[in-house]
């Protein structure tokens, strides 16, 4: 193992050498233009040259796993605690101005989410993505804590809306700083480690809600101290991952130098790439004509509009069944920790197996059987089967962290990174949006329609996750067809072929570009 000094003086020496035009020169290659490359560049050079050994990367990716997901962790779980506060507050609710306008309210986050998706990612790949981000998360808290300051529908309509922008930039700075950090074989389980937030969440916020429900005093009506203290709580969030979470490894100030230079080195095979300042419109261009793209988008608002309406409606749902606002509360907590479990397993599998879209398909056939037990038990005494039903129809949610795991996995370049992600997040919101309606006052208590629509659009959702595996498949062979004819034609050796597969890596090239990316299917 090199120990930092080195690793430093190896690196002067990569930085000073022209092994780069040497190659060229010797295998006839066209010159890789690096001028654009990443940031990563600066550190360890076009080659590597500084080996580090299997324990001491072990030793790095528990360091970082201490670090990266517990506060990425900690964002979600404010995050989506903080989204669903309205399905809590409107439980313990004395404002008649938001019952009387609760889808209204419910769309509003949504609005401002899908409103400044793009300018945020655009101005995060400007910034330091972990100070934005944690710049984000103060904001929000405020406003979060704002909402108790009105009983306005106007004013509480724009709050939403705010905290909607505000909260747009989570995901992609997230799934953004894991796809830098870790392999493509590690990083669905750490994007499942933060996701689990999503159901634990719906544990913490109906017990949270539960208590305040009780109390009885008259400075402040309940729903107001659910938002004031979610909101402190994510200015703390906030402080935090202002101080903590590092930005990408080339200016990671947790680690050394030495250690730095090891976690590029740890990533640089899978292609991926890290971070980028400069925005490319020819990546955008592609991310725009990669059919993938849609198919993606597609499968993100097949299972966002479920979401937008299970998130909002689940403990309305629950109370049909002939409960109190208040049984509701404690009943709705069990359906978060199978959703949890759920995604733990789909992050697991993900990573052990090298798939993608497999684990999306075990997640959506328990909500498609759940949804198909409401519908058809409709109106019935039996309030166990139908609190079953209620439990195993949020494990589609696991879809999504897979969604996220298969962009970080399946893209390269930066701007086309930060698109797609966009898309996939503007594409989120536009689905939840739809989802907030589908449940109308009119179909009450049964909302036999809302139900039916979860279970097609997540039938549609199957065959659209098989398509994608497919295609990926079908790359990954022609890919494989092309490096081997490009290989014969250049007469490169194997030791050939890797030297090329190091220049490649962080050149800042599409997946499309590089010859040597493989998908992840």
């Amino acid at each position: 193992m090199s120990s930092e000094t080195s690793a430093a003086k190896n690196l002067d020496e990569v930085e000073k050498s022209s092994q780069l035009e040497t190659y060229d020169e010797k295998l006839g290659l066209d010159s890789i233009d690096t001028s654009d490359g990443d940031a990563a560049l600066q550190l360890v050079g076009a080659q590597a040259t500084v080996h580090f050994s299997e324990e001491y990367n072990r030793k790095l990716r528990r360091k970082l796993d201490f670090v990266i997901p517990t506060i990425s962790a900690a964002v979600y779980f404010s995050q989506y605690l903080d989204k669903t506060s309205l399905n809590y507050a409107r439980r313990v609710l004395f404002a008649a101005m938001l019952v009387d306008n609760y889808n209204l309210v419910s769309m509003a986050f949504y609005l401002g989410y899908l409103f400044w998706e793009f300018p945020t990612v655009y101005i995060s790949q400007k910034l330091r993505l972990a100070k934005y981000l944690g710049g984000n998360i103060v904001v929000w808290g405020i406003i979060l804590m704002l909402h108790a300051s009105t009983d306005n529908f106007g004013a509480f309509f724009a709050l939403r809306f705010l905290l909607g922008m505000c909260e747009s930039c989570v995901a992609p700075c997230l799934i953004l700083i894991i796809s830098m950090f870790y392999k493509k074989d590690e990083q669905a389980k750490r994007i499942s480690w933060f996701y689990i937030m999503n159901g634990l969440t719906q544990v913490f916020g109906g017990f949270v809600a539960y208590g305040i429900s009780f109390y009885g005093g008259k400075a402040l009506p309940p729903y107001k101290i659910i938002y004031i203290l979610l909101g402190a709580l994510a200015v703390v969030v906030g402080i935090v991952v202002l101080i903590w979470l590092p930005d990408s490894p080339v200016n990671a100030s947790m680690l050394t130098r030495e250690e730095r230079i090891a976690a590029l080195e740890r990533v640089r095979n899978d292609q991926g790439g890290t971070e980028n300042k400069k925005f490319k419109k020819d990546q955008v261009i592609e991310a725009l004509t990669d059919v993938r793209t849609w198919l993606v988008v597609l499968s993100t608002i097949l299972t966002s509009i479920p979401n937008g309406a299970l998130s909002n409606f689940s403990n309305i749902i629950i109370k049909s069944f002939g409960y109190t606002s208040k049984q509701t509360l404690i009943l709705g907590t069990p359906a978060g920790f199978i959703g949890s479990a759920m995604v733990l397993f789909c992050g697991w599998y993900s990573d052990k197996k090298g798939e993608r879209m497999i684990p999306i398909v075990f997640a959506l056939i328990p909500t498609i059987v759940g949804a198909a037990i409401l519908i058809g038990l409709n109106g019935s005494s039996n309030k166990g089967v139908l609190l079953f039903a209620t439990y195993i129809i949020g494990t589609f949610g696991s879809a999504l962290s897979t969604i996220y795991a298969y962009n970080a996995s399946n893209t390269s370049g930066h701007t086309k990174k930060v698109t797609i992600n966009a898309m996939t997040m503007a594409t989120f919101s536009i689905g939840n949006i739809i989802g907030t309606e589908i449940f109308q006052p009119k179909d009450a208590p049964a909302y036999i329609p809302g139900k039916t629509a979860i279970m097609v659009l997540l039938i549609v959702q199957l065959g659209v996750s098989f398509l994608l595996r497919y295609i990926n498949i079908r790359l990954n062979r022609n890919r494989k067809i092309q490096l081997a004819e490009e290989k014969a034609r250049r007469g490169w050796t194997d030791e050939d072929v890797q030297r090329e597969r190091e220049r490649h890596a962080f050149a800042d090239l599409t997946d499309r570009q590089n010859l040597f990316f493989i998908y992840t299917c």
